[in-house]
């Protein structure tokens, strides 16, 4: 069986490097061109001198925070896009919010070289425990899928009895979803004495990854891998039968930059993870800020690819994080705080006792209202779109250190 998607994987690095950026030139070219945003950020740019990684890197960096405020100065999709209504398949939400467009392209989020990596093939039926509802994960995972010939049942979250009867009924040969909730259906199926054995393979994302749940799951019979994406540009990496570290994905150009600067750090040195898209003509982002921390490795992987490869995701520059697949961020941590006079401060806990994450969001108070923890809870669910805890402290006793998110996850 080959065991690369084709022989994009396997290029020289040198003859990569050239074709990606000639393509680089022609995307810029495009973005400036087609899209409102990109003419007016680009202006004075000559799209073919951006021939290099250094020309590259004295264009703009477009972040996340910038791209929700373009998006509310100029809907649906901040003068970013070139595609319009009825060219583009589907539109998405993510907490924001922001729009993101799905195009007309076959594997148009590039998740299917992260889907053959971890052995998935044509013929297969994919159980797809991704969200089909707002966000686009659940569409990334399917259209992926359908480009390499499986079949999807499309469980989406929740109802984890249901989740485990259809794995009995059907058979499928393989689960994407996050890892917390294939734990938890396989748990589940465990109590109720139902075998769930013919799922062998599983491609998860979305939560931290740790080899202590890869091995459990291995244990069990089947086989993970984890890829790395965001709503905005799709796949940027995926894990091999390597294990070493994530090879970056064909169809995107990833630079390494220390946190809130245009510049690249040091091979090896942790930094924001910058991407580029290198053939989205419906929505040609150039330099996208992830907001996620990532260093590069040094080398090429042992599984024959040959592409730049990265240690996977080490957290958020700006604070921000993935509970449950779903970004939290400072700034819903305070929009919290204002619904409740009675709060001076708050800090938000993330952690993940046996292994699911748990959200505690600790309040400084002076006294005590009545049914006030309740009511915390019920503004967590409503800002955050996640069910958190509430712990009630004293007046300047939380620590005086401007950290209002403190993610206590362990990444290794």
């Amino acid at each position: 069986m080959n065991q690369h998607y084709d022989a994009l994987e396997t290029r020289d690095p040198e003859q990569r490097e050239r074709e990606q950026l000639s393509l680089l030139a022609r995307q810029v070219a495009h973005a400036k061109a087609r899209s409102p945003a990109f003419a007016k950020a680009l202006a004075g740019v000559d799209p073919a001198e951006i021939a290099s990684r250094e020309a590259l890197a004295r264009l703009p960096v477009l972040r996340k925070g910038e791209l929700a405020q373009l998006q509310k100065e100029a809907p649906p999709f901040g003068g970013l896009a070139t595609t319009h209504w009825g060219a583009a398949r589907r539109v998405f939400a993510s907490p924001g919010p922001i729009y993101e467009p799905e195009g007309a392209a076959t594997d148009y989020w590039r998740f299917a070289r992260g889907l053959y990596a971890a052995g998935f093939r044509a013929g297969d039926l994919v159980h797809n425990c991704f969200s089909y509802h707002f966000t686009p994960a659940g569409s990334m995972f399917e259209t992926a899928a359908h480009a390499l010939g499986c079949t999807v049942f499309p469980g989406g979250t929740g109802q984890t009895e249901q989740q485990v009867a259809a794995i009995a009924d059907l058979e499928p040969d393989a689960y994407v979803g996050t890892p917390s909730f294939l734990r938890i259906i396989l748990e589940r199926a465990d109590e109720l004495g139902i075998a769930v054995s013919s799922l062998t393979k599983a491609l998860v994302s979305a939560e931290p990854f740790p080899p202590s749940q890869r091995d459990a799951l291995a244990a069990r019979g089947i086989h993970a891998f984890q890829v790395y994406g965001t709503a905005d540009v799709g796949a940027i990496a995926y894990e091999t039968s390597a294990r070493d570290g994530l090879v970056v994905d064909e169809g995107v150009l990833v630079e390494i930059l220390r946190p809130g600067t245009g510049d690249p750090v040091a091979p090896g040195e942790i930094g924001e993870v910058v991407v580029t898209p290198l053939a989205n003509v419906d929505y040609p982002l150039i330099r996208y800020g992830t907001g996620d921390l990532s260093a590069a490795l040094v080398g090429t992987s042992a599984c024959g690819r040959t592409n730049m490869r990265i240690k996977g995701w080490l957290g958020r520059a700006d604070q921000a994080t993935k509970v449950k697949g779903m970004f939290v961020h400072p700034a819903q941590v305070a929009a919290i705080v204002r619904r409740h006079p009675e709060v001076r401060r708050a800090r938000l806990v993330v952690d993940n006792p046996g292994g699911a994450d748990r959200m505690i969001l600790h309040v400084e108070v002076s006294g005590v209202a009545p049914d006030l923890a309740r009511s915390i809870v019920d503004s967590i669910r409503d800002v955050t779109k996640l069910r958190g805890e509430v712990t009630l402290r004293a007046v300047d006793e939380l620590p005086n250190d401007g950290k209002v998110i403190d993610d206590l996850r362990k990444l290794e």
